[in-house]
Order: structure tokens, then sequence, then C-alpha cells
């Protein structure tokens, strides 16, 4: 992760000296505002990777003399399938044609998006997934 960690710091260092200069010569305040917003994206995500880079001890890709094999094993826990996204989103939408039919249809569709929201976010705590 030392690796993926410095390229984005980098990035993040390139669009914080160009953010200043991109404003002293256009006077824009929408591509300046991007660079901004840029710049610490790149400084959030260095800071996540630099964290994790921490947490794990060695991984054979930052090592030298790291050999295929040694990355061999269990990876990490991906989750299974989930309907709850879809749902969620459902919501969304409905959420949406709320605000250009009606507001109680945006109230509804916000009582099923906290419904559907609470149920993914709490998934793996019932079911065959339970922990």
């Amino acid at each position: 992760m030392k690796a993926e960690t410095w390229t984005i710091l980098g990035c993040g260092i390139f669009f914080a000296l160009i953010a200043p200069i991109y404003w002293l010569l256009t006077e824009d305040p929408t591509g300046t505002s991007a660079l901004v917003m840029t710049t610490l994206l790149c400084a959030l995500l260095g800071f996540y990777l630099a964290v994790v880079a921490k947490q794990i001890p060695d991984r054979p890709e930052d090592r030298s003399d790291g050999e295929i094999a040694d990355g061999a094993g269990e990876q990490g826990f991906f989750p299974p399938y989930s309907w709850w996204p879809l749902f969620a989103a459902m919501a969304l939408a409905v959420c949406a044609l709320g605000i250009v039919f009606g507001w109680w249809l945006f109230i509804i569709g916000a009582g099923f998006g906290a419904v559907m929201v609470c149920g993914w976010i709490f998934e793996y705590y019932r079911g065959i997934h339970a922990h």
C-alpha cells in the first residue's frame, strides 16, 4: 500500500500546486474549486491508504523479494449478494418523483428509504450471514 499511498499523495501535491496558478492565470472559480476539491479528495484517499498500510504488516507486493505464492490464501471478507441496494435505489427514485409530483410521494419514498437503508446496514446481523 505504500506505493499506492505515495502515488495518490503525489497527485494531491500536484493539484495543490496547480490550483493557485490556475486561479491567477484564469480567475475561473469553477475550475479552481474543482482543483481544490480534487486536492482534498487525493488527501482523503492518501490518508486512508496510509492508515490501511499501517494495519497490514507486510504485503508481498511491497517487498522486493516477494513471490506470487506469498499472496496465496484468504484475501479478506467479501460480502455476498444483496437485494437491499436495489430497493434503496427504488426508494430514492420514488423520492425524486415525489419532488416532481407531490410532497406526499416524497414522504412515502423517504419512509421506504429509511427501512431499506436500515435493512442494508443490518443485513449481516440476521439470517444465514449473522455473525
